[in-house]
């Protein structure tokens, strides 16, 4: 009886006689905003409603093809680089990390081989370095007979150091500078000390051609490195870097020999990023122990969790909170995992996928440099007898640095999307309204249009539906054994 109900109710009230959906679809042809079709129904000359037809079909024909190629575009993630100078008042100076390319005091080291050897095991979760099989046995003997050698105090302790015997002369745009005023720092290089490490907001440079002036002394007589291991230079290497990051060497650092004057110019580039898919960069990323997310950062980060996991120890040399590890350990256990994790890519930087990806906003600082020979004989004589050594020690040992800015501007160079959102529905709307004069309006008729009939060809159908069986009531008496056969068999 319901569904008798319903079939009733929708006979009367929601579907309507023939003739009414004839004179819906009439009118809907006769007054949609989709232009041309009213021209099909409502013109008598057959010549005309084909013309009108092809016309159409045609234009909507040429809308599609055009919109499918806007949203193939679309999805194509294309992106456009712009490049944009600004100029300003005062710009904030980076920080610049030195190292001295001699690193060990010469008094300290009974074994120099040795102990460049361990270093180099020890930088190598930075720098790869391949041990030679022919010191094996050597570095062997050393660790089972020092297993309480720290190379980490042995470094800080008997490596470069800056004070006022290595650091003759330092000034910042005008005001003097002193060794307090830099940071140490382990890198690849050993002992290496980093001015404006903590981003002062005093530490501004508002006059292009005016930085930051340094003189130091390497005195290679005290310092020294291994020339069988390939270490054959003198002087001093520096990187140029944000101050909320950590110096990085590798490919990166510039190299003042003695005797000369490095004069450096440095320009501002920071760089934007667009995120996946347009861009390689992922906004989400944080790091624990850096302030800011660089690719840099982030690897060390990788290789520390990835050594703490296998060896049970942390490098010195890497950030985190882990327990040290000893000289065995490194050599045993922490130089393999770092070979592992290379040839594994367990640690991979770049693309949106890879353990690091490229960061979304990054600041660089590219660099010209030119140098001269430190000193004419003038100031030659004056060094000797400020500092009561001979003219070839001056020679021999001296490393002026000249950093500053080239101009008070910057550049940014930022990775845009070349299709947004309101850029596609505007080139839709465009090409519906060129070739159909359709807009939104349209596109709501049309939906209209197609939900009524589809309602009304679901109520035709429900309609046509056969009854439902009656079924015996359970309280009625039972049928005979035969009635439930020839029921079961009916049914």
């Amino acid at each position: 009886g319901i569904l008798e109900k319903i079939r009733l109710y929708l006979i009367k009230k929601l579907l309507p006689p023939l003739e009414d959906r004839r004179k819906y679809h009439q009118e809907f042809a006769s007054s949609t905003s989709f232009h041309g079709v009213h021209n099909i129904v409502q013109t008598q000359s057959k010549t005309r409603k084909v013309v009108w037809l092809l016309v159409v079909v045609g234009c909507l024909a040429i809308a599609i093809w055009q919109i499918c190629g806007r949203f193939i575009y679309y999805f194509s993630w294309p992106t456009t680089t712009t490049v944009v100078i600004q100029y300003v008042e005062n710009i904030k100076f980076p920080a610049v990390t030195f190292c001295n390319l001699n690193r060990f005091q010469a008094h300290a080291v009974s074994n120099l081989k040795i102990i460049f050897l361990i270093w180099n095991i020890v930088s190598g979760v930075l720098q790869k370095f391949a041990v030679q099989d022919k010191y094996s046995q050597e570095l062997n003997d050393f660790l089972l007979g020092n297993q309480n050698f720290s190379i980490k105090e042995f470094t800080k302790k008997n490596g470069f150091y800056l004070n006022s015997s290595t650091l003759l002369e330092c000034e910042f745009f005008g005001k003097p500078c002193y060794p307090q005023d830099f940071e140490h720092v382990f890198t690849e290089y050993g002992n290496c000390f980093t001015f404006n490490h903590n981003d002062l907001p005093a530490r501004k440079v508002s006059l292009s051609g005016r930085g930051l002036h340094l003189l130091f002394d390497v005195q290679q007589e005290q310092f020294t490195d291994e020339p069988a291991l390939g270490y054959t230079d003198a002087g001093i290497t520096f990187v140029i870097h944000s101050p909320k990051e950590l110096p990085r060497f590798d490919g990166l650092g510039l190299l003042t020999p003695v005797g000369m004057h490095a004069q450096v110019a440095i320009r501002q580039l920071k760089s934007i990023i667009q995120e996946y898919p347009w861009g390689e960069c992922k906004p989400d990323i944080k790091l624990q122990y850096h302030k800011i997310y660089s690719t840099n950062g982030c690897l060390r980060e990788c290789k520390a969790r990835y050594i703490q996991d296998w060896c049970g120890c942390l490098p010195f040399i890497l950030p985190g909170n882990g327990t040290e590890c000893d000289l065995l350990k490194f050599y045993n256990c922490v130089y393999p995992a770092v070979y592992d994790i290379e040839i594994k890519g367990l640690c991979t930087v770049g693309t949106h996928n890879s353990t690091c990806p490229a960061p979304c906003e990054e600041t660089d600082y590219p660099t010209t440099v030119t140098y001269s020979s430190f000193g004419g004989e003038k100031a030659i004589k004056y060094f000797s007898a400020k500092l009561k050594k001979s003219p070839e020690y001056i020679r021999q040992n001296l490393v002026r640095i000249d950093i500053k800015y080239h101009d008070l501007s910057y550049k940014i160079t930022q990775q845009q999307k070349a299709l947004t959102i309101s850029e596609l529905l505007a080139d839709v709307g465009g090409q519906l309204g060129l070739f159909c004069g359709a807009s939104m309006i349209t596109i709501i008729e049309l939906l209209e249009y197609i939900f009524t009939n589809f309602c009304w060809m679901c109520i035709f159908l429900l309609l046509k539906a056969p009854e439902m069986p009656q079924w015996n009531n359970p309280s009625q008496n039972q049928p005979t054994h035969k009635e439930k056969k020839k029921g079961i068999q009916e049914c």
